[in-house]
């Protein structure tokens, strides 16, 4: 039944995306295109996945900063928000993941360069100047579901000052009983891709926004992201 399950979810998602491309492609050509964020949420639910809300999502103006702990955070994020994510660059060279993230305006930064941040800053600063939520997974890669890592500086660099009135806005993702199936273990993409998709019944991941808050009320960018982790940690409730 694993086998069946992960063959008709991977045949939703290749029906998800060719239903979407073509009309994102053509409305790209006009100017704004909805057709990403309509992939994204149609995917989350094509895997398995149904997207619950809690709080109240700003959708403007807005820097979002969440815990990470599956793939299966940027298509329930970005469908119900519309969000572009920054992301290690490795992932712009994979094979159509990485057109598809392109498609969503995903900004791709080189982690490991500490010379390079000033360059991502003024592409994170870019994109926000176009209007669309941006969001980061400040961790710097997936959790274990039990813990909070500390977030990392840099690019909270982009709201110091702030490019206009956008304030960050703190998510909390999780996947209640799904937990162990969804996070990284010692297995390859593939392999947990091919273990979340051949998983029995549906599961309910809930993106709790907590209140949002102001970056210039904080002088620097690590008591920034101390903040914004505190704020995320609580709301877990781990330490």
């Amino acid at each position: 039944m694993g086998a069946l399950r992960l063959v008709w979810r991977l045949a939703c998602l290749i029906g998800v995306m060719i239903a979407c491309v073509i009309p994102h492609l053509v409305a790209r050509r006009r100017g704004h295109s909805p057709w990403p964020q309509i992939f994204l949420g149609r995917a989350a639910r094509a895997a398995g996945f149904d997207v619950s809300i809690a709080g109240k999502p700003r959708l403007h103006d807005v820097f979002y900063v969440a815990n990470h702990l599956s793939w299966i955070d940027i298509l329930s994020m970005g469908g119900a928000t519309g969000c572009a994510f920054i992301s290690k660059d490795e992932v712009g060279s994979a094979p159509l993941v990485g057109w598809l993230a392109r498609q969503n305006n995903t900004i791709f930064v080189t982690r490991e360069r500490r010379g390079e941040v000033t360059a991502h800053v003024d592409a994170v600063r870019s994109a926000l100047d176009a209007h669309q939520p941006i969001a980061l997974f400040a961790e710097g890669g997936t959790g274990d579901g039990k813990t909070l890592g500390p977030f990392k500086p840099p690019m909270f660099e982009v709201l110091l000052p702030p490019p206009r009135e956008i304030l960050i806005q703190p998510v909390m993702i999780d996947y209640g009983d799904a937990t162990s199936l969804v996070v990284w273990g010692d297995e390859d993409g593939l392999g947990n891709a091919r273990r979340i998709l051949s998983s029995p019944g549906r599961k309910t991941v809930t993106l709790t926004f907590l209140e949002p808050f102001d970056p210039g009320d904080h002088p620097d960018r690590k008591t920034l992201a101390a903040q914004t982790r505190a704020r995320i940690a609580a709301a877990i409730g781990v330490i």
